[in-house]
């Protein structure tokens, strides 16, 4: 089967991509398998050293990279270069955590006896990317499994195919030139039939997905059926906070990069803004007045601020999101239309006027819908926050220092990432990036999440000559 990518800033066919059959999967993955025992014997510092080069080779593609992401996706150019430095970035993270990753010598009850940690590679990582960051979720996942000692096998978004073949050509060609196997980083382009043998194959040590609950839901139940390991990251219905002591000159720029940004279709896009009641028509005010000086463009063009959705599909659930916010009490106060112009351009769009437990405003719609909601008191936001099903990103903006942290502790967000006068978007890589409920619980990137991609061995070694038992147990 052969698929045709588009270009959304003018829906114009850009590449015509051949999508992988069950055949081609099948001996994709048995090369992955041979590749990985070449892999698992390089030791972690040299894994780390080849994937530097995989960052140097990224990096001196950028632009071009960069280029192809608003091409084929339709996030602006700095967004689609800024998405490709991300990937750059986690590989000079993993890098120097190829030299520190493994576990503690533990103290033994026994005498003569050591108590060791070990950790291994999994084996084989299963990554499923979704569309809207088509380079960077591919690059937290493959840097850092790689320096722990696993071999990769990529299934991208069937819409962003082009980006998936340019990186994996990329990666290929580095490792070849330090004579491994390219099949390290394997590639299978195709849809739910690929996604769903990778779910169901049992050679899948991990799979990695990131993509919809909806799906991803589908995914855990499959993997979980054959007591595989899944890390998940879904969807997110992200809010940001703003109480009376607030600075608004962070305030407004922050909504506006977190409901905007990349036409609203991240998974941590700012969809609920909660104004403190005193404050409320100060900032939907300013709030407009911004959004109408957002530039749209050709995602390529320097200038452009905005770009279009992903698909026609994505256009007609943005109205749909639209007109449901209306029935049920909502009042548009600015955007709600399509923007006459070729490709899948729409308004950004602010509603005020709904009920915080409205069911649209309960709804994930990945499209620069801001839903604006009234509060009165600290207790009653923080449990408006939390009571959405996703629990990925929020922030708070306030100079109360007890408020922030009572938003960083148990009664506070009950989310995977909780910020204070930051947008809900645009995060580190050093951290660890995931959430909560049915965000999936999966995290990537930073911290200690190489840990999902390892296995875990208690070994306990006994040097003496005796054969004492835990617990003093007497076996005589």
């Amino acid at each position: 089967q052969v698929v045709t990518t588009y270009c959304p800033a003018n829906n114009e066919p850009i590449a015509r991509v051949r999508q992988a059959s069950l055949e081609d999967y099948e001996e994709t993955v048995k090369k992955a398998k041979e590749a990985w025992k070449v892999w698992a014997d390089i030791p972690a510092p040299k894994r780390g050293e080849i994937v530097r080069q995989i960052g140097d080779a990224l990096r001196q593609k950028i632009k071009v990279l960069g280029s192809l992401v608003s091409l084929e996706m339709g996030k602006i150019f700095v967004e689609g270069v800024g998405e490709v430095q991300e990937y750059v970035d986690v590989c000079d993270y993993a890098v120097g955590l190829s030299r520190m990753i493994g576990g503690p010598i533990l103290p033994s009850e026994r005498p003569g006896h050591a108590l060791i940690e070990q950790w291994n590679p999994v084996g084989l990582v299963g990554i499923i990317t979704a569309f809207n960051f088509p380079v960077a979720v591919y690059g937290w996942n493959s840097a850092i499994a790689m320096i722990c000692g696993n071999a990769c096998l990529w299934k991208g978004a069937p819409t962003t195919s082009l980006i998936s073949v340019a990186v994996t050509k990329i990666i290929a060609k580095v490792l070849e030139d330090n004579k491994v196997p390219g099949a390290i980083c394997s590639l299978a382009c195709g849809g739910a039939e690929i996604g769903t043998a990778m779910a169901r194959d049992e050679r899948m040590d991990l799979l990695s997905f990131t993509g919809s609950t909806k799906v991803g839901k589908q995914v855990a139940l499959m993997v979980q059926e054959r007591f595989g390991r899944s890390l998940l990251e879904l969807g997110g219905n992200n809010a940001i906070i703003v109480f009376e002591d607030a600075d608004l000159n962070l305030v407004i720029p922050s909504a506006l990069f977190a409901a905007v940004g990349t036409a609203g279709q991240r998974c941590t896009t700012a969809r609920r803004l909660f104004l403190h009641e005193s404050i409320h028509d100060e900032v939907v005010g300013k709030l407009t007045k911004a959004y109408a000086q957002v530039r749209v463009g050709d995602p390529w063009d320097s200038d452009t601020l905005y770009g279009p959705l992903h698909t026609k599909e994505a256009v007609k659930m943005y109205l749909d999101a639209v007109e449901q916010a209306k029935q049920q009490g909502g009042s548009v106060v600015c955007g709600g239309k399509v923007i006459n112009r070729p490709g899948n351009y729409v308004e950004p769009t602010i509603v005020t006027g709904l009920p915080h437990d409205a069911p649209i405003v309960h709804t994930e719609t990945f499209a620069p819908i801001l839903y604006v909601l009234k509060f009165k008191a600290e207790e009653e936001v923080f449990t408006w926050n939390n009571e959405v099903k996703q629990g990925l990103s929020s922030s708070i903006f306030t100079k109360d220092l007890g408020r922030i942290f009572r938003w960083l502790g148990p009664k506070g967000s009950d989310c995977g990432i909780v910020n204070v006068n930051i947008p809900t978007s645009g995060a580190e890589i050093g951290g660890a990036f995931g959430g909560e409920k049915h965000t999936g619980g999966g995290r990537e990137s930073g911290s200690d999440s190489w840990k999902l991609y390892m296995r875990r061995s208690t070994c306990t070694i006994n040097y003496s000559k005796d054969l004492p038992l835990a617990q003093g147990i007497k076996f005589q």
